[in-house]
């Protein structure tokens, strides 16, 4: 019987996920899963090229769907938007039930040679959050939404690693504490734009962020954009 791609793709993982505990995300756990699902070594080394990296990926990917799926599914509308972030970011590390190939997949995106997989991983998971609750900027504020999200959601992640607190409720407090610290950042962007002299001291910079906008679906590239040509 023919497996699906899919249907590959989702043995593998499932079967590296037993053996990452123990192998991290390597190439020790590649093989075991390999030999655990009985799929050709080469079908398997054609949906993963990259054998556990691209195995680690998939497993980022995974969460990212589940997030997504959540969100859909739960009734966030009487929440305040600071709420539906810190929701989204809670929903995402719930999605994990294996903290440790968690731990094990930072461990490997901090290695150089994949520290921009890594980043582009936490860039996709801010992305995902805020197009999962709407966003419709399509300005800098497309990238600078998603910058700062990448921070908060990427130092909750390191808080929860080490976090045994009951039901992780010392891990909740500090994303609350982080999104309240963007916010704070955001009403003084508030005040500066509606300040006149300050609106004044920052038209120009104003001016040139203006030009910037978000990129077109489907995105192209590490952090994709485009640049509008000033008119003559």
């Amino acid at each position: 019987m023919t497996t699906s791609y899919e249907t590959a793709k989702t043995q593998l993982l499932d079967a590296a996920l037993v053996h990452v505990p123990f192998d991290g995300w390597s190439r020790a756990t590649f093989q075991a899963a390999v030999a655990d699902t009985d799929i050709n070594p080469t079908v398997a080394a054609a949906i993963f090229p990259r054998g556990a990296v691209d195995l680690a990926v998939a497993f980022h990917h995974r969460g990212d769907a589940a997030m997504v799926a959540r969100i859909a599914s739960e009734d966030l509308s009487e929440m305040k938007f600071r709420e539906k972030v810190a929701a989204a970011v809670r929903f995402r590390i719930e999605a994990v039930t294996d903290k440790e190939a968690v731990r094990r997949g930072s461990t490997l995106f901090a290695l150089p040679m994949h520290a921009a997989e890594g980043a582009r991983l936490i860039w996709g998971t801010a992305d995902a959050i805020w197009t999962a609750l709407g966003d419709t900027s399509d300005d800098v504020n497309w990238y600078t939404k998603r910058a700062t999200l990448s921070g908060v959601y990427a130092s909750t992640v390191l808080y929860w690693l080490g976090d045994d607190s009951p039901d992780n409720s010392a891990t909740w407090d500090f994303l609350d504490r982080r999104i309240g610290e963007v916010m704070q950042i955001e009403k003084l962007k508030s005040q500066m734009r509606n300040s006149p002299t300050l609106s004044r001291v920052f038209a120009g910079p104003a001016w040139l962020l203006g030009r910037i906008k978000a990129p077109n679906r489907p995105s192209q590239g590490d952090f994709p954009g485009t640049w509008m040509a000033p008119r003559s």
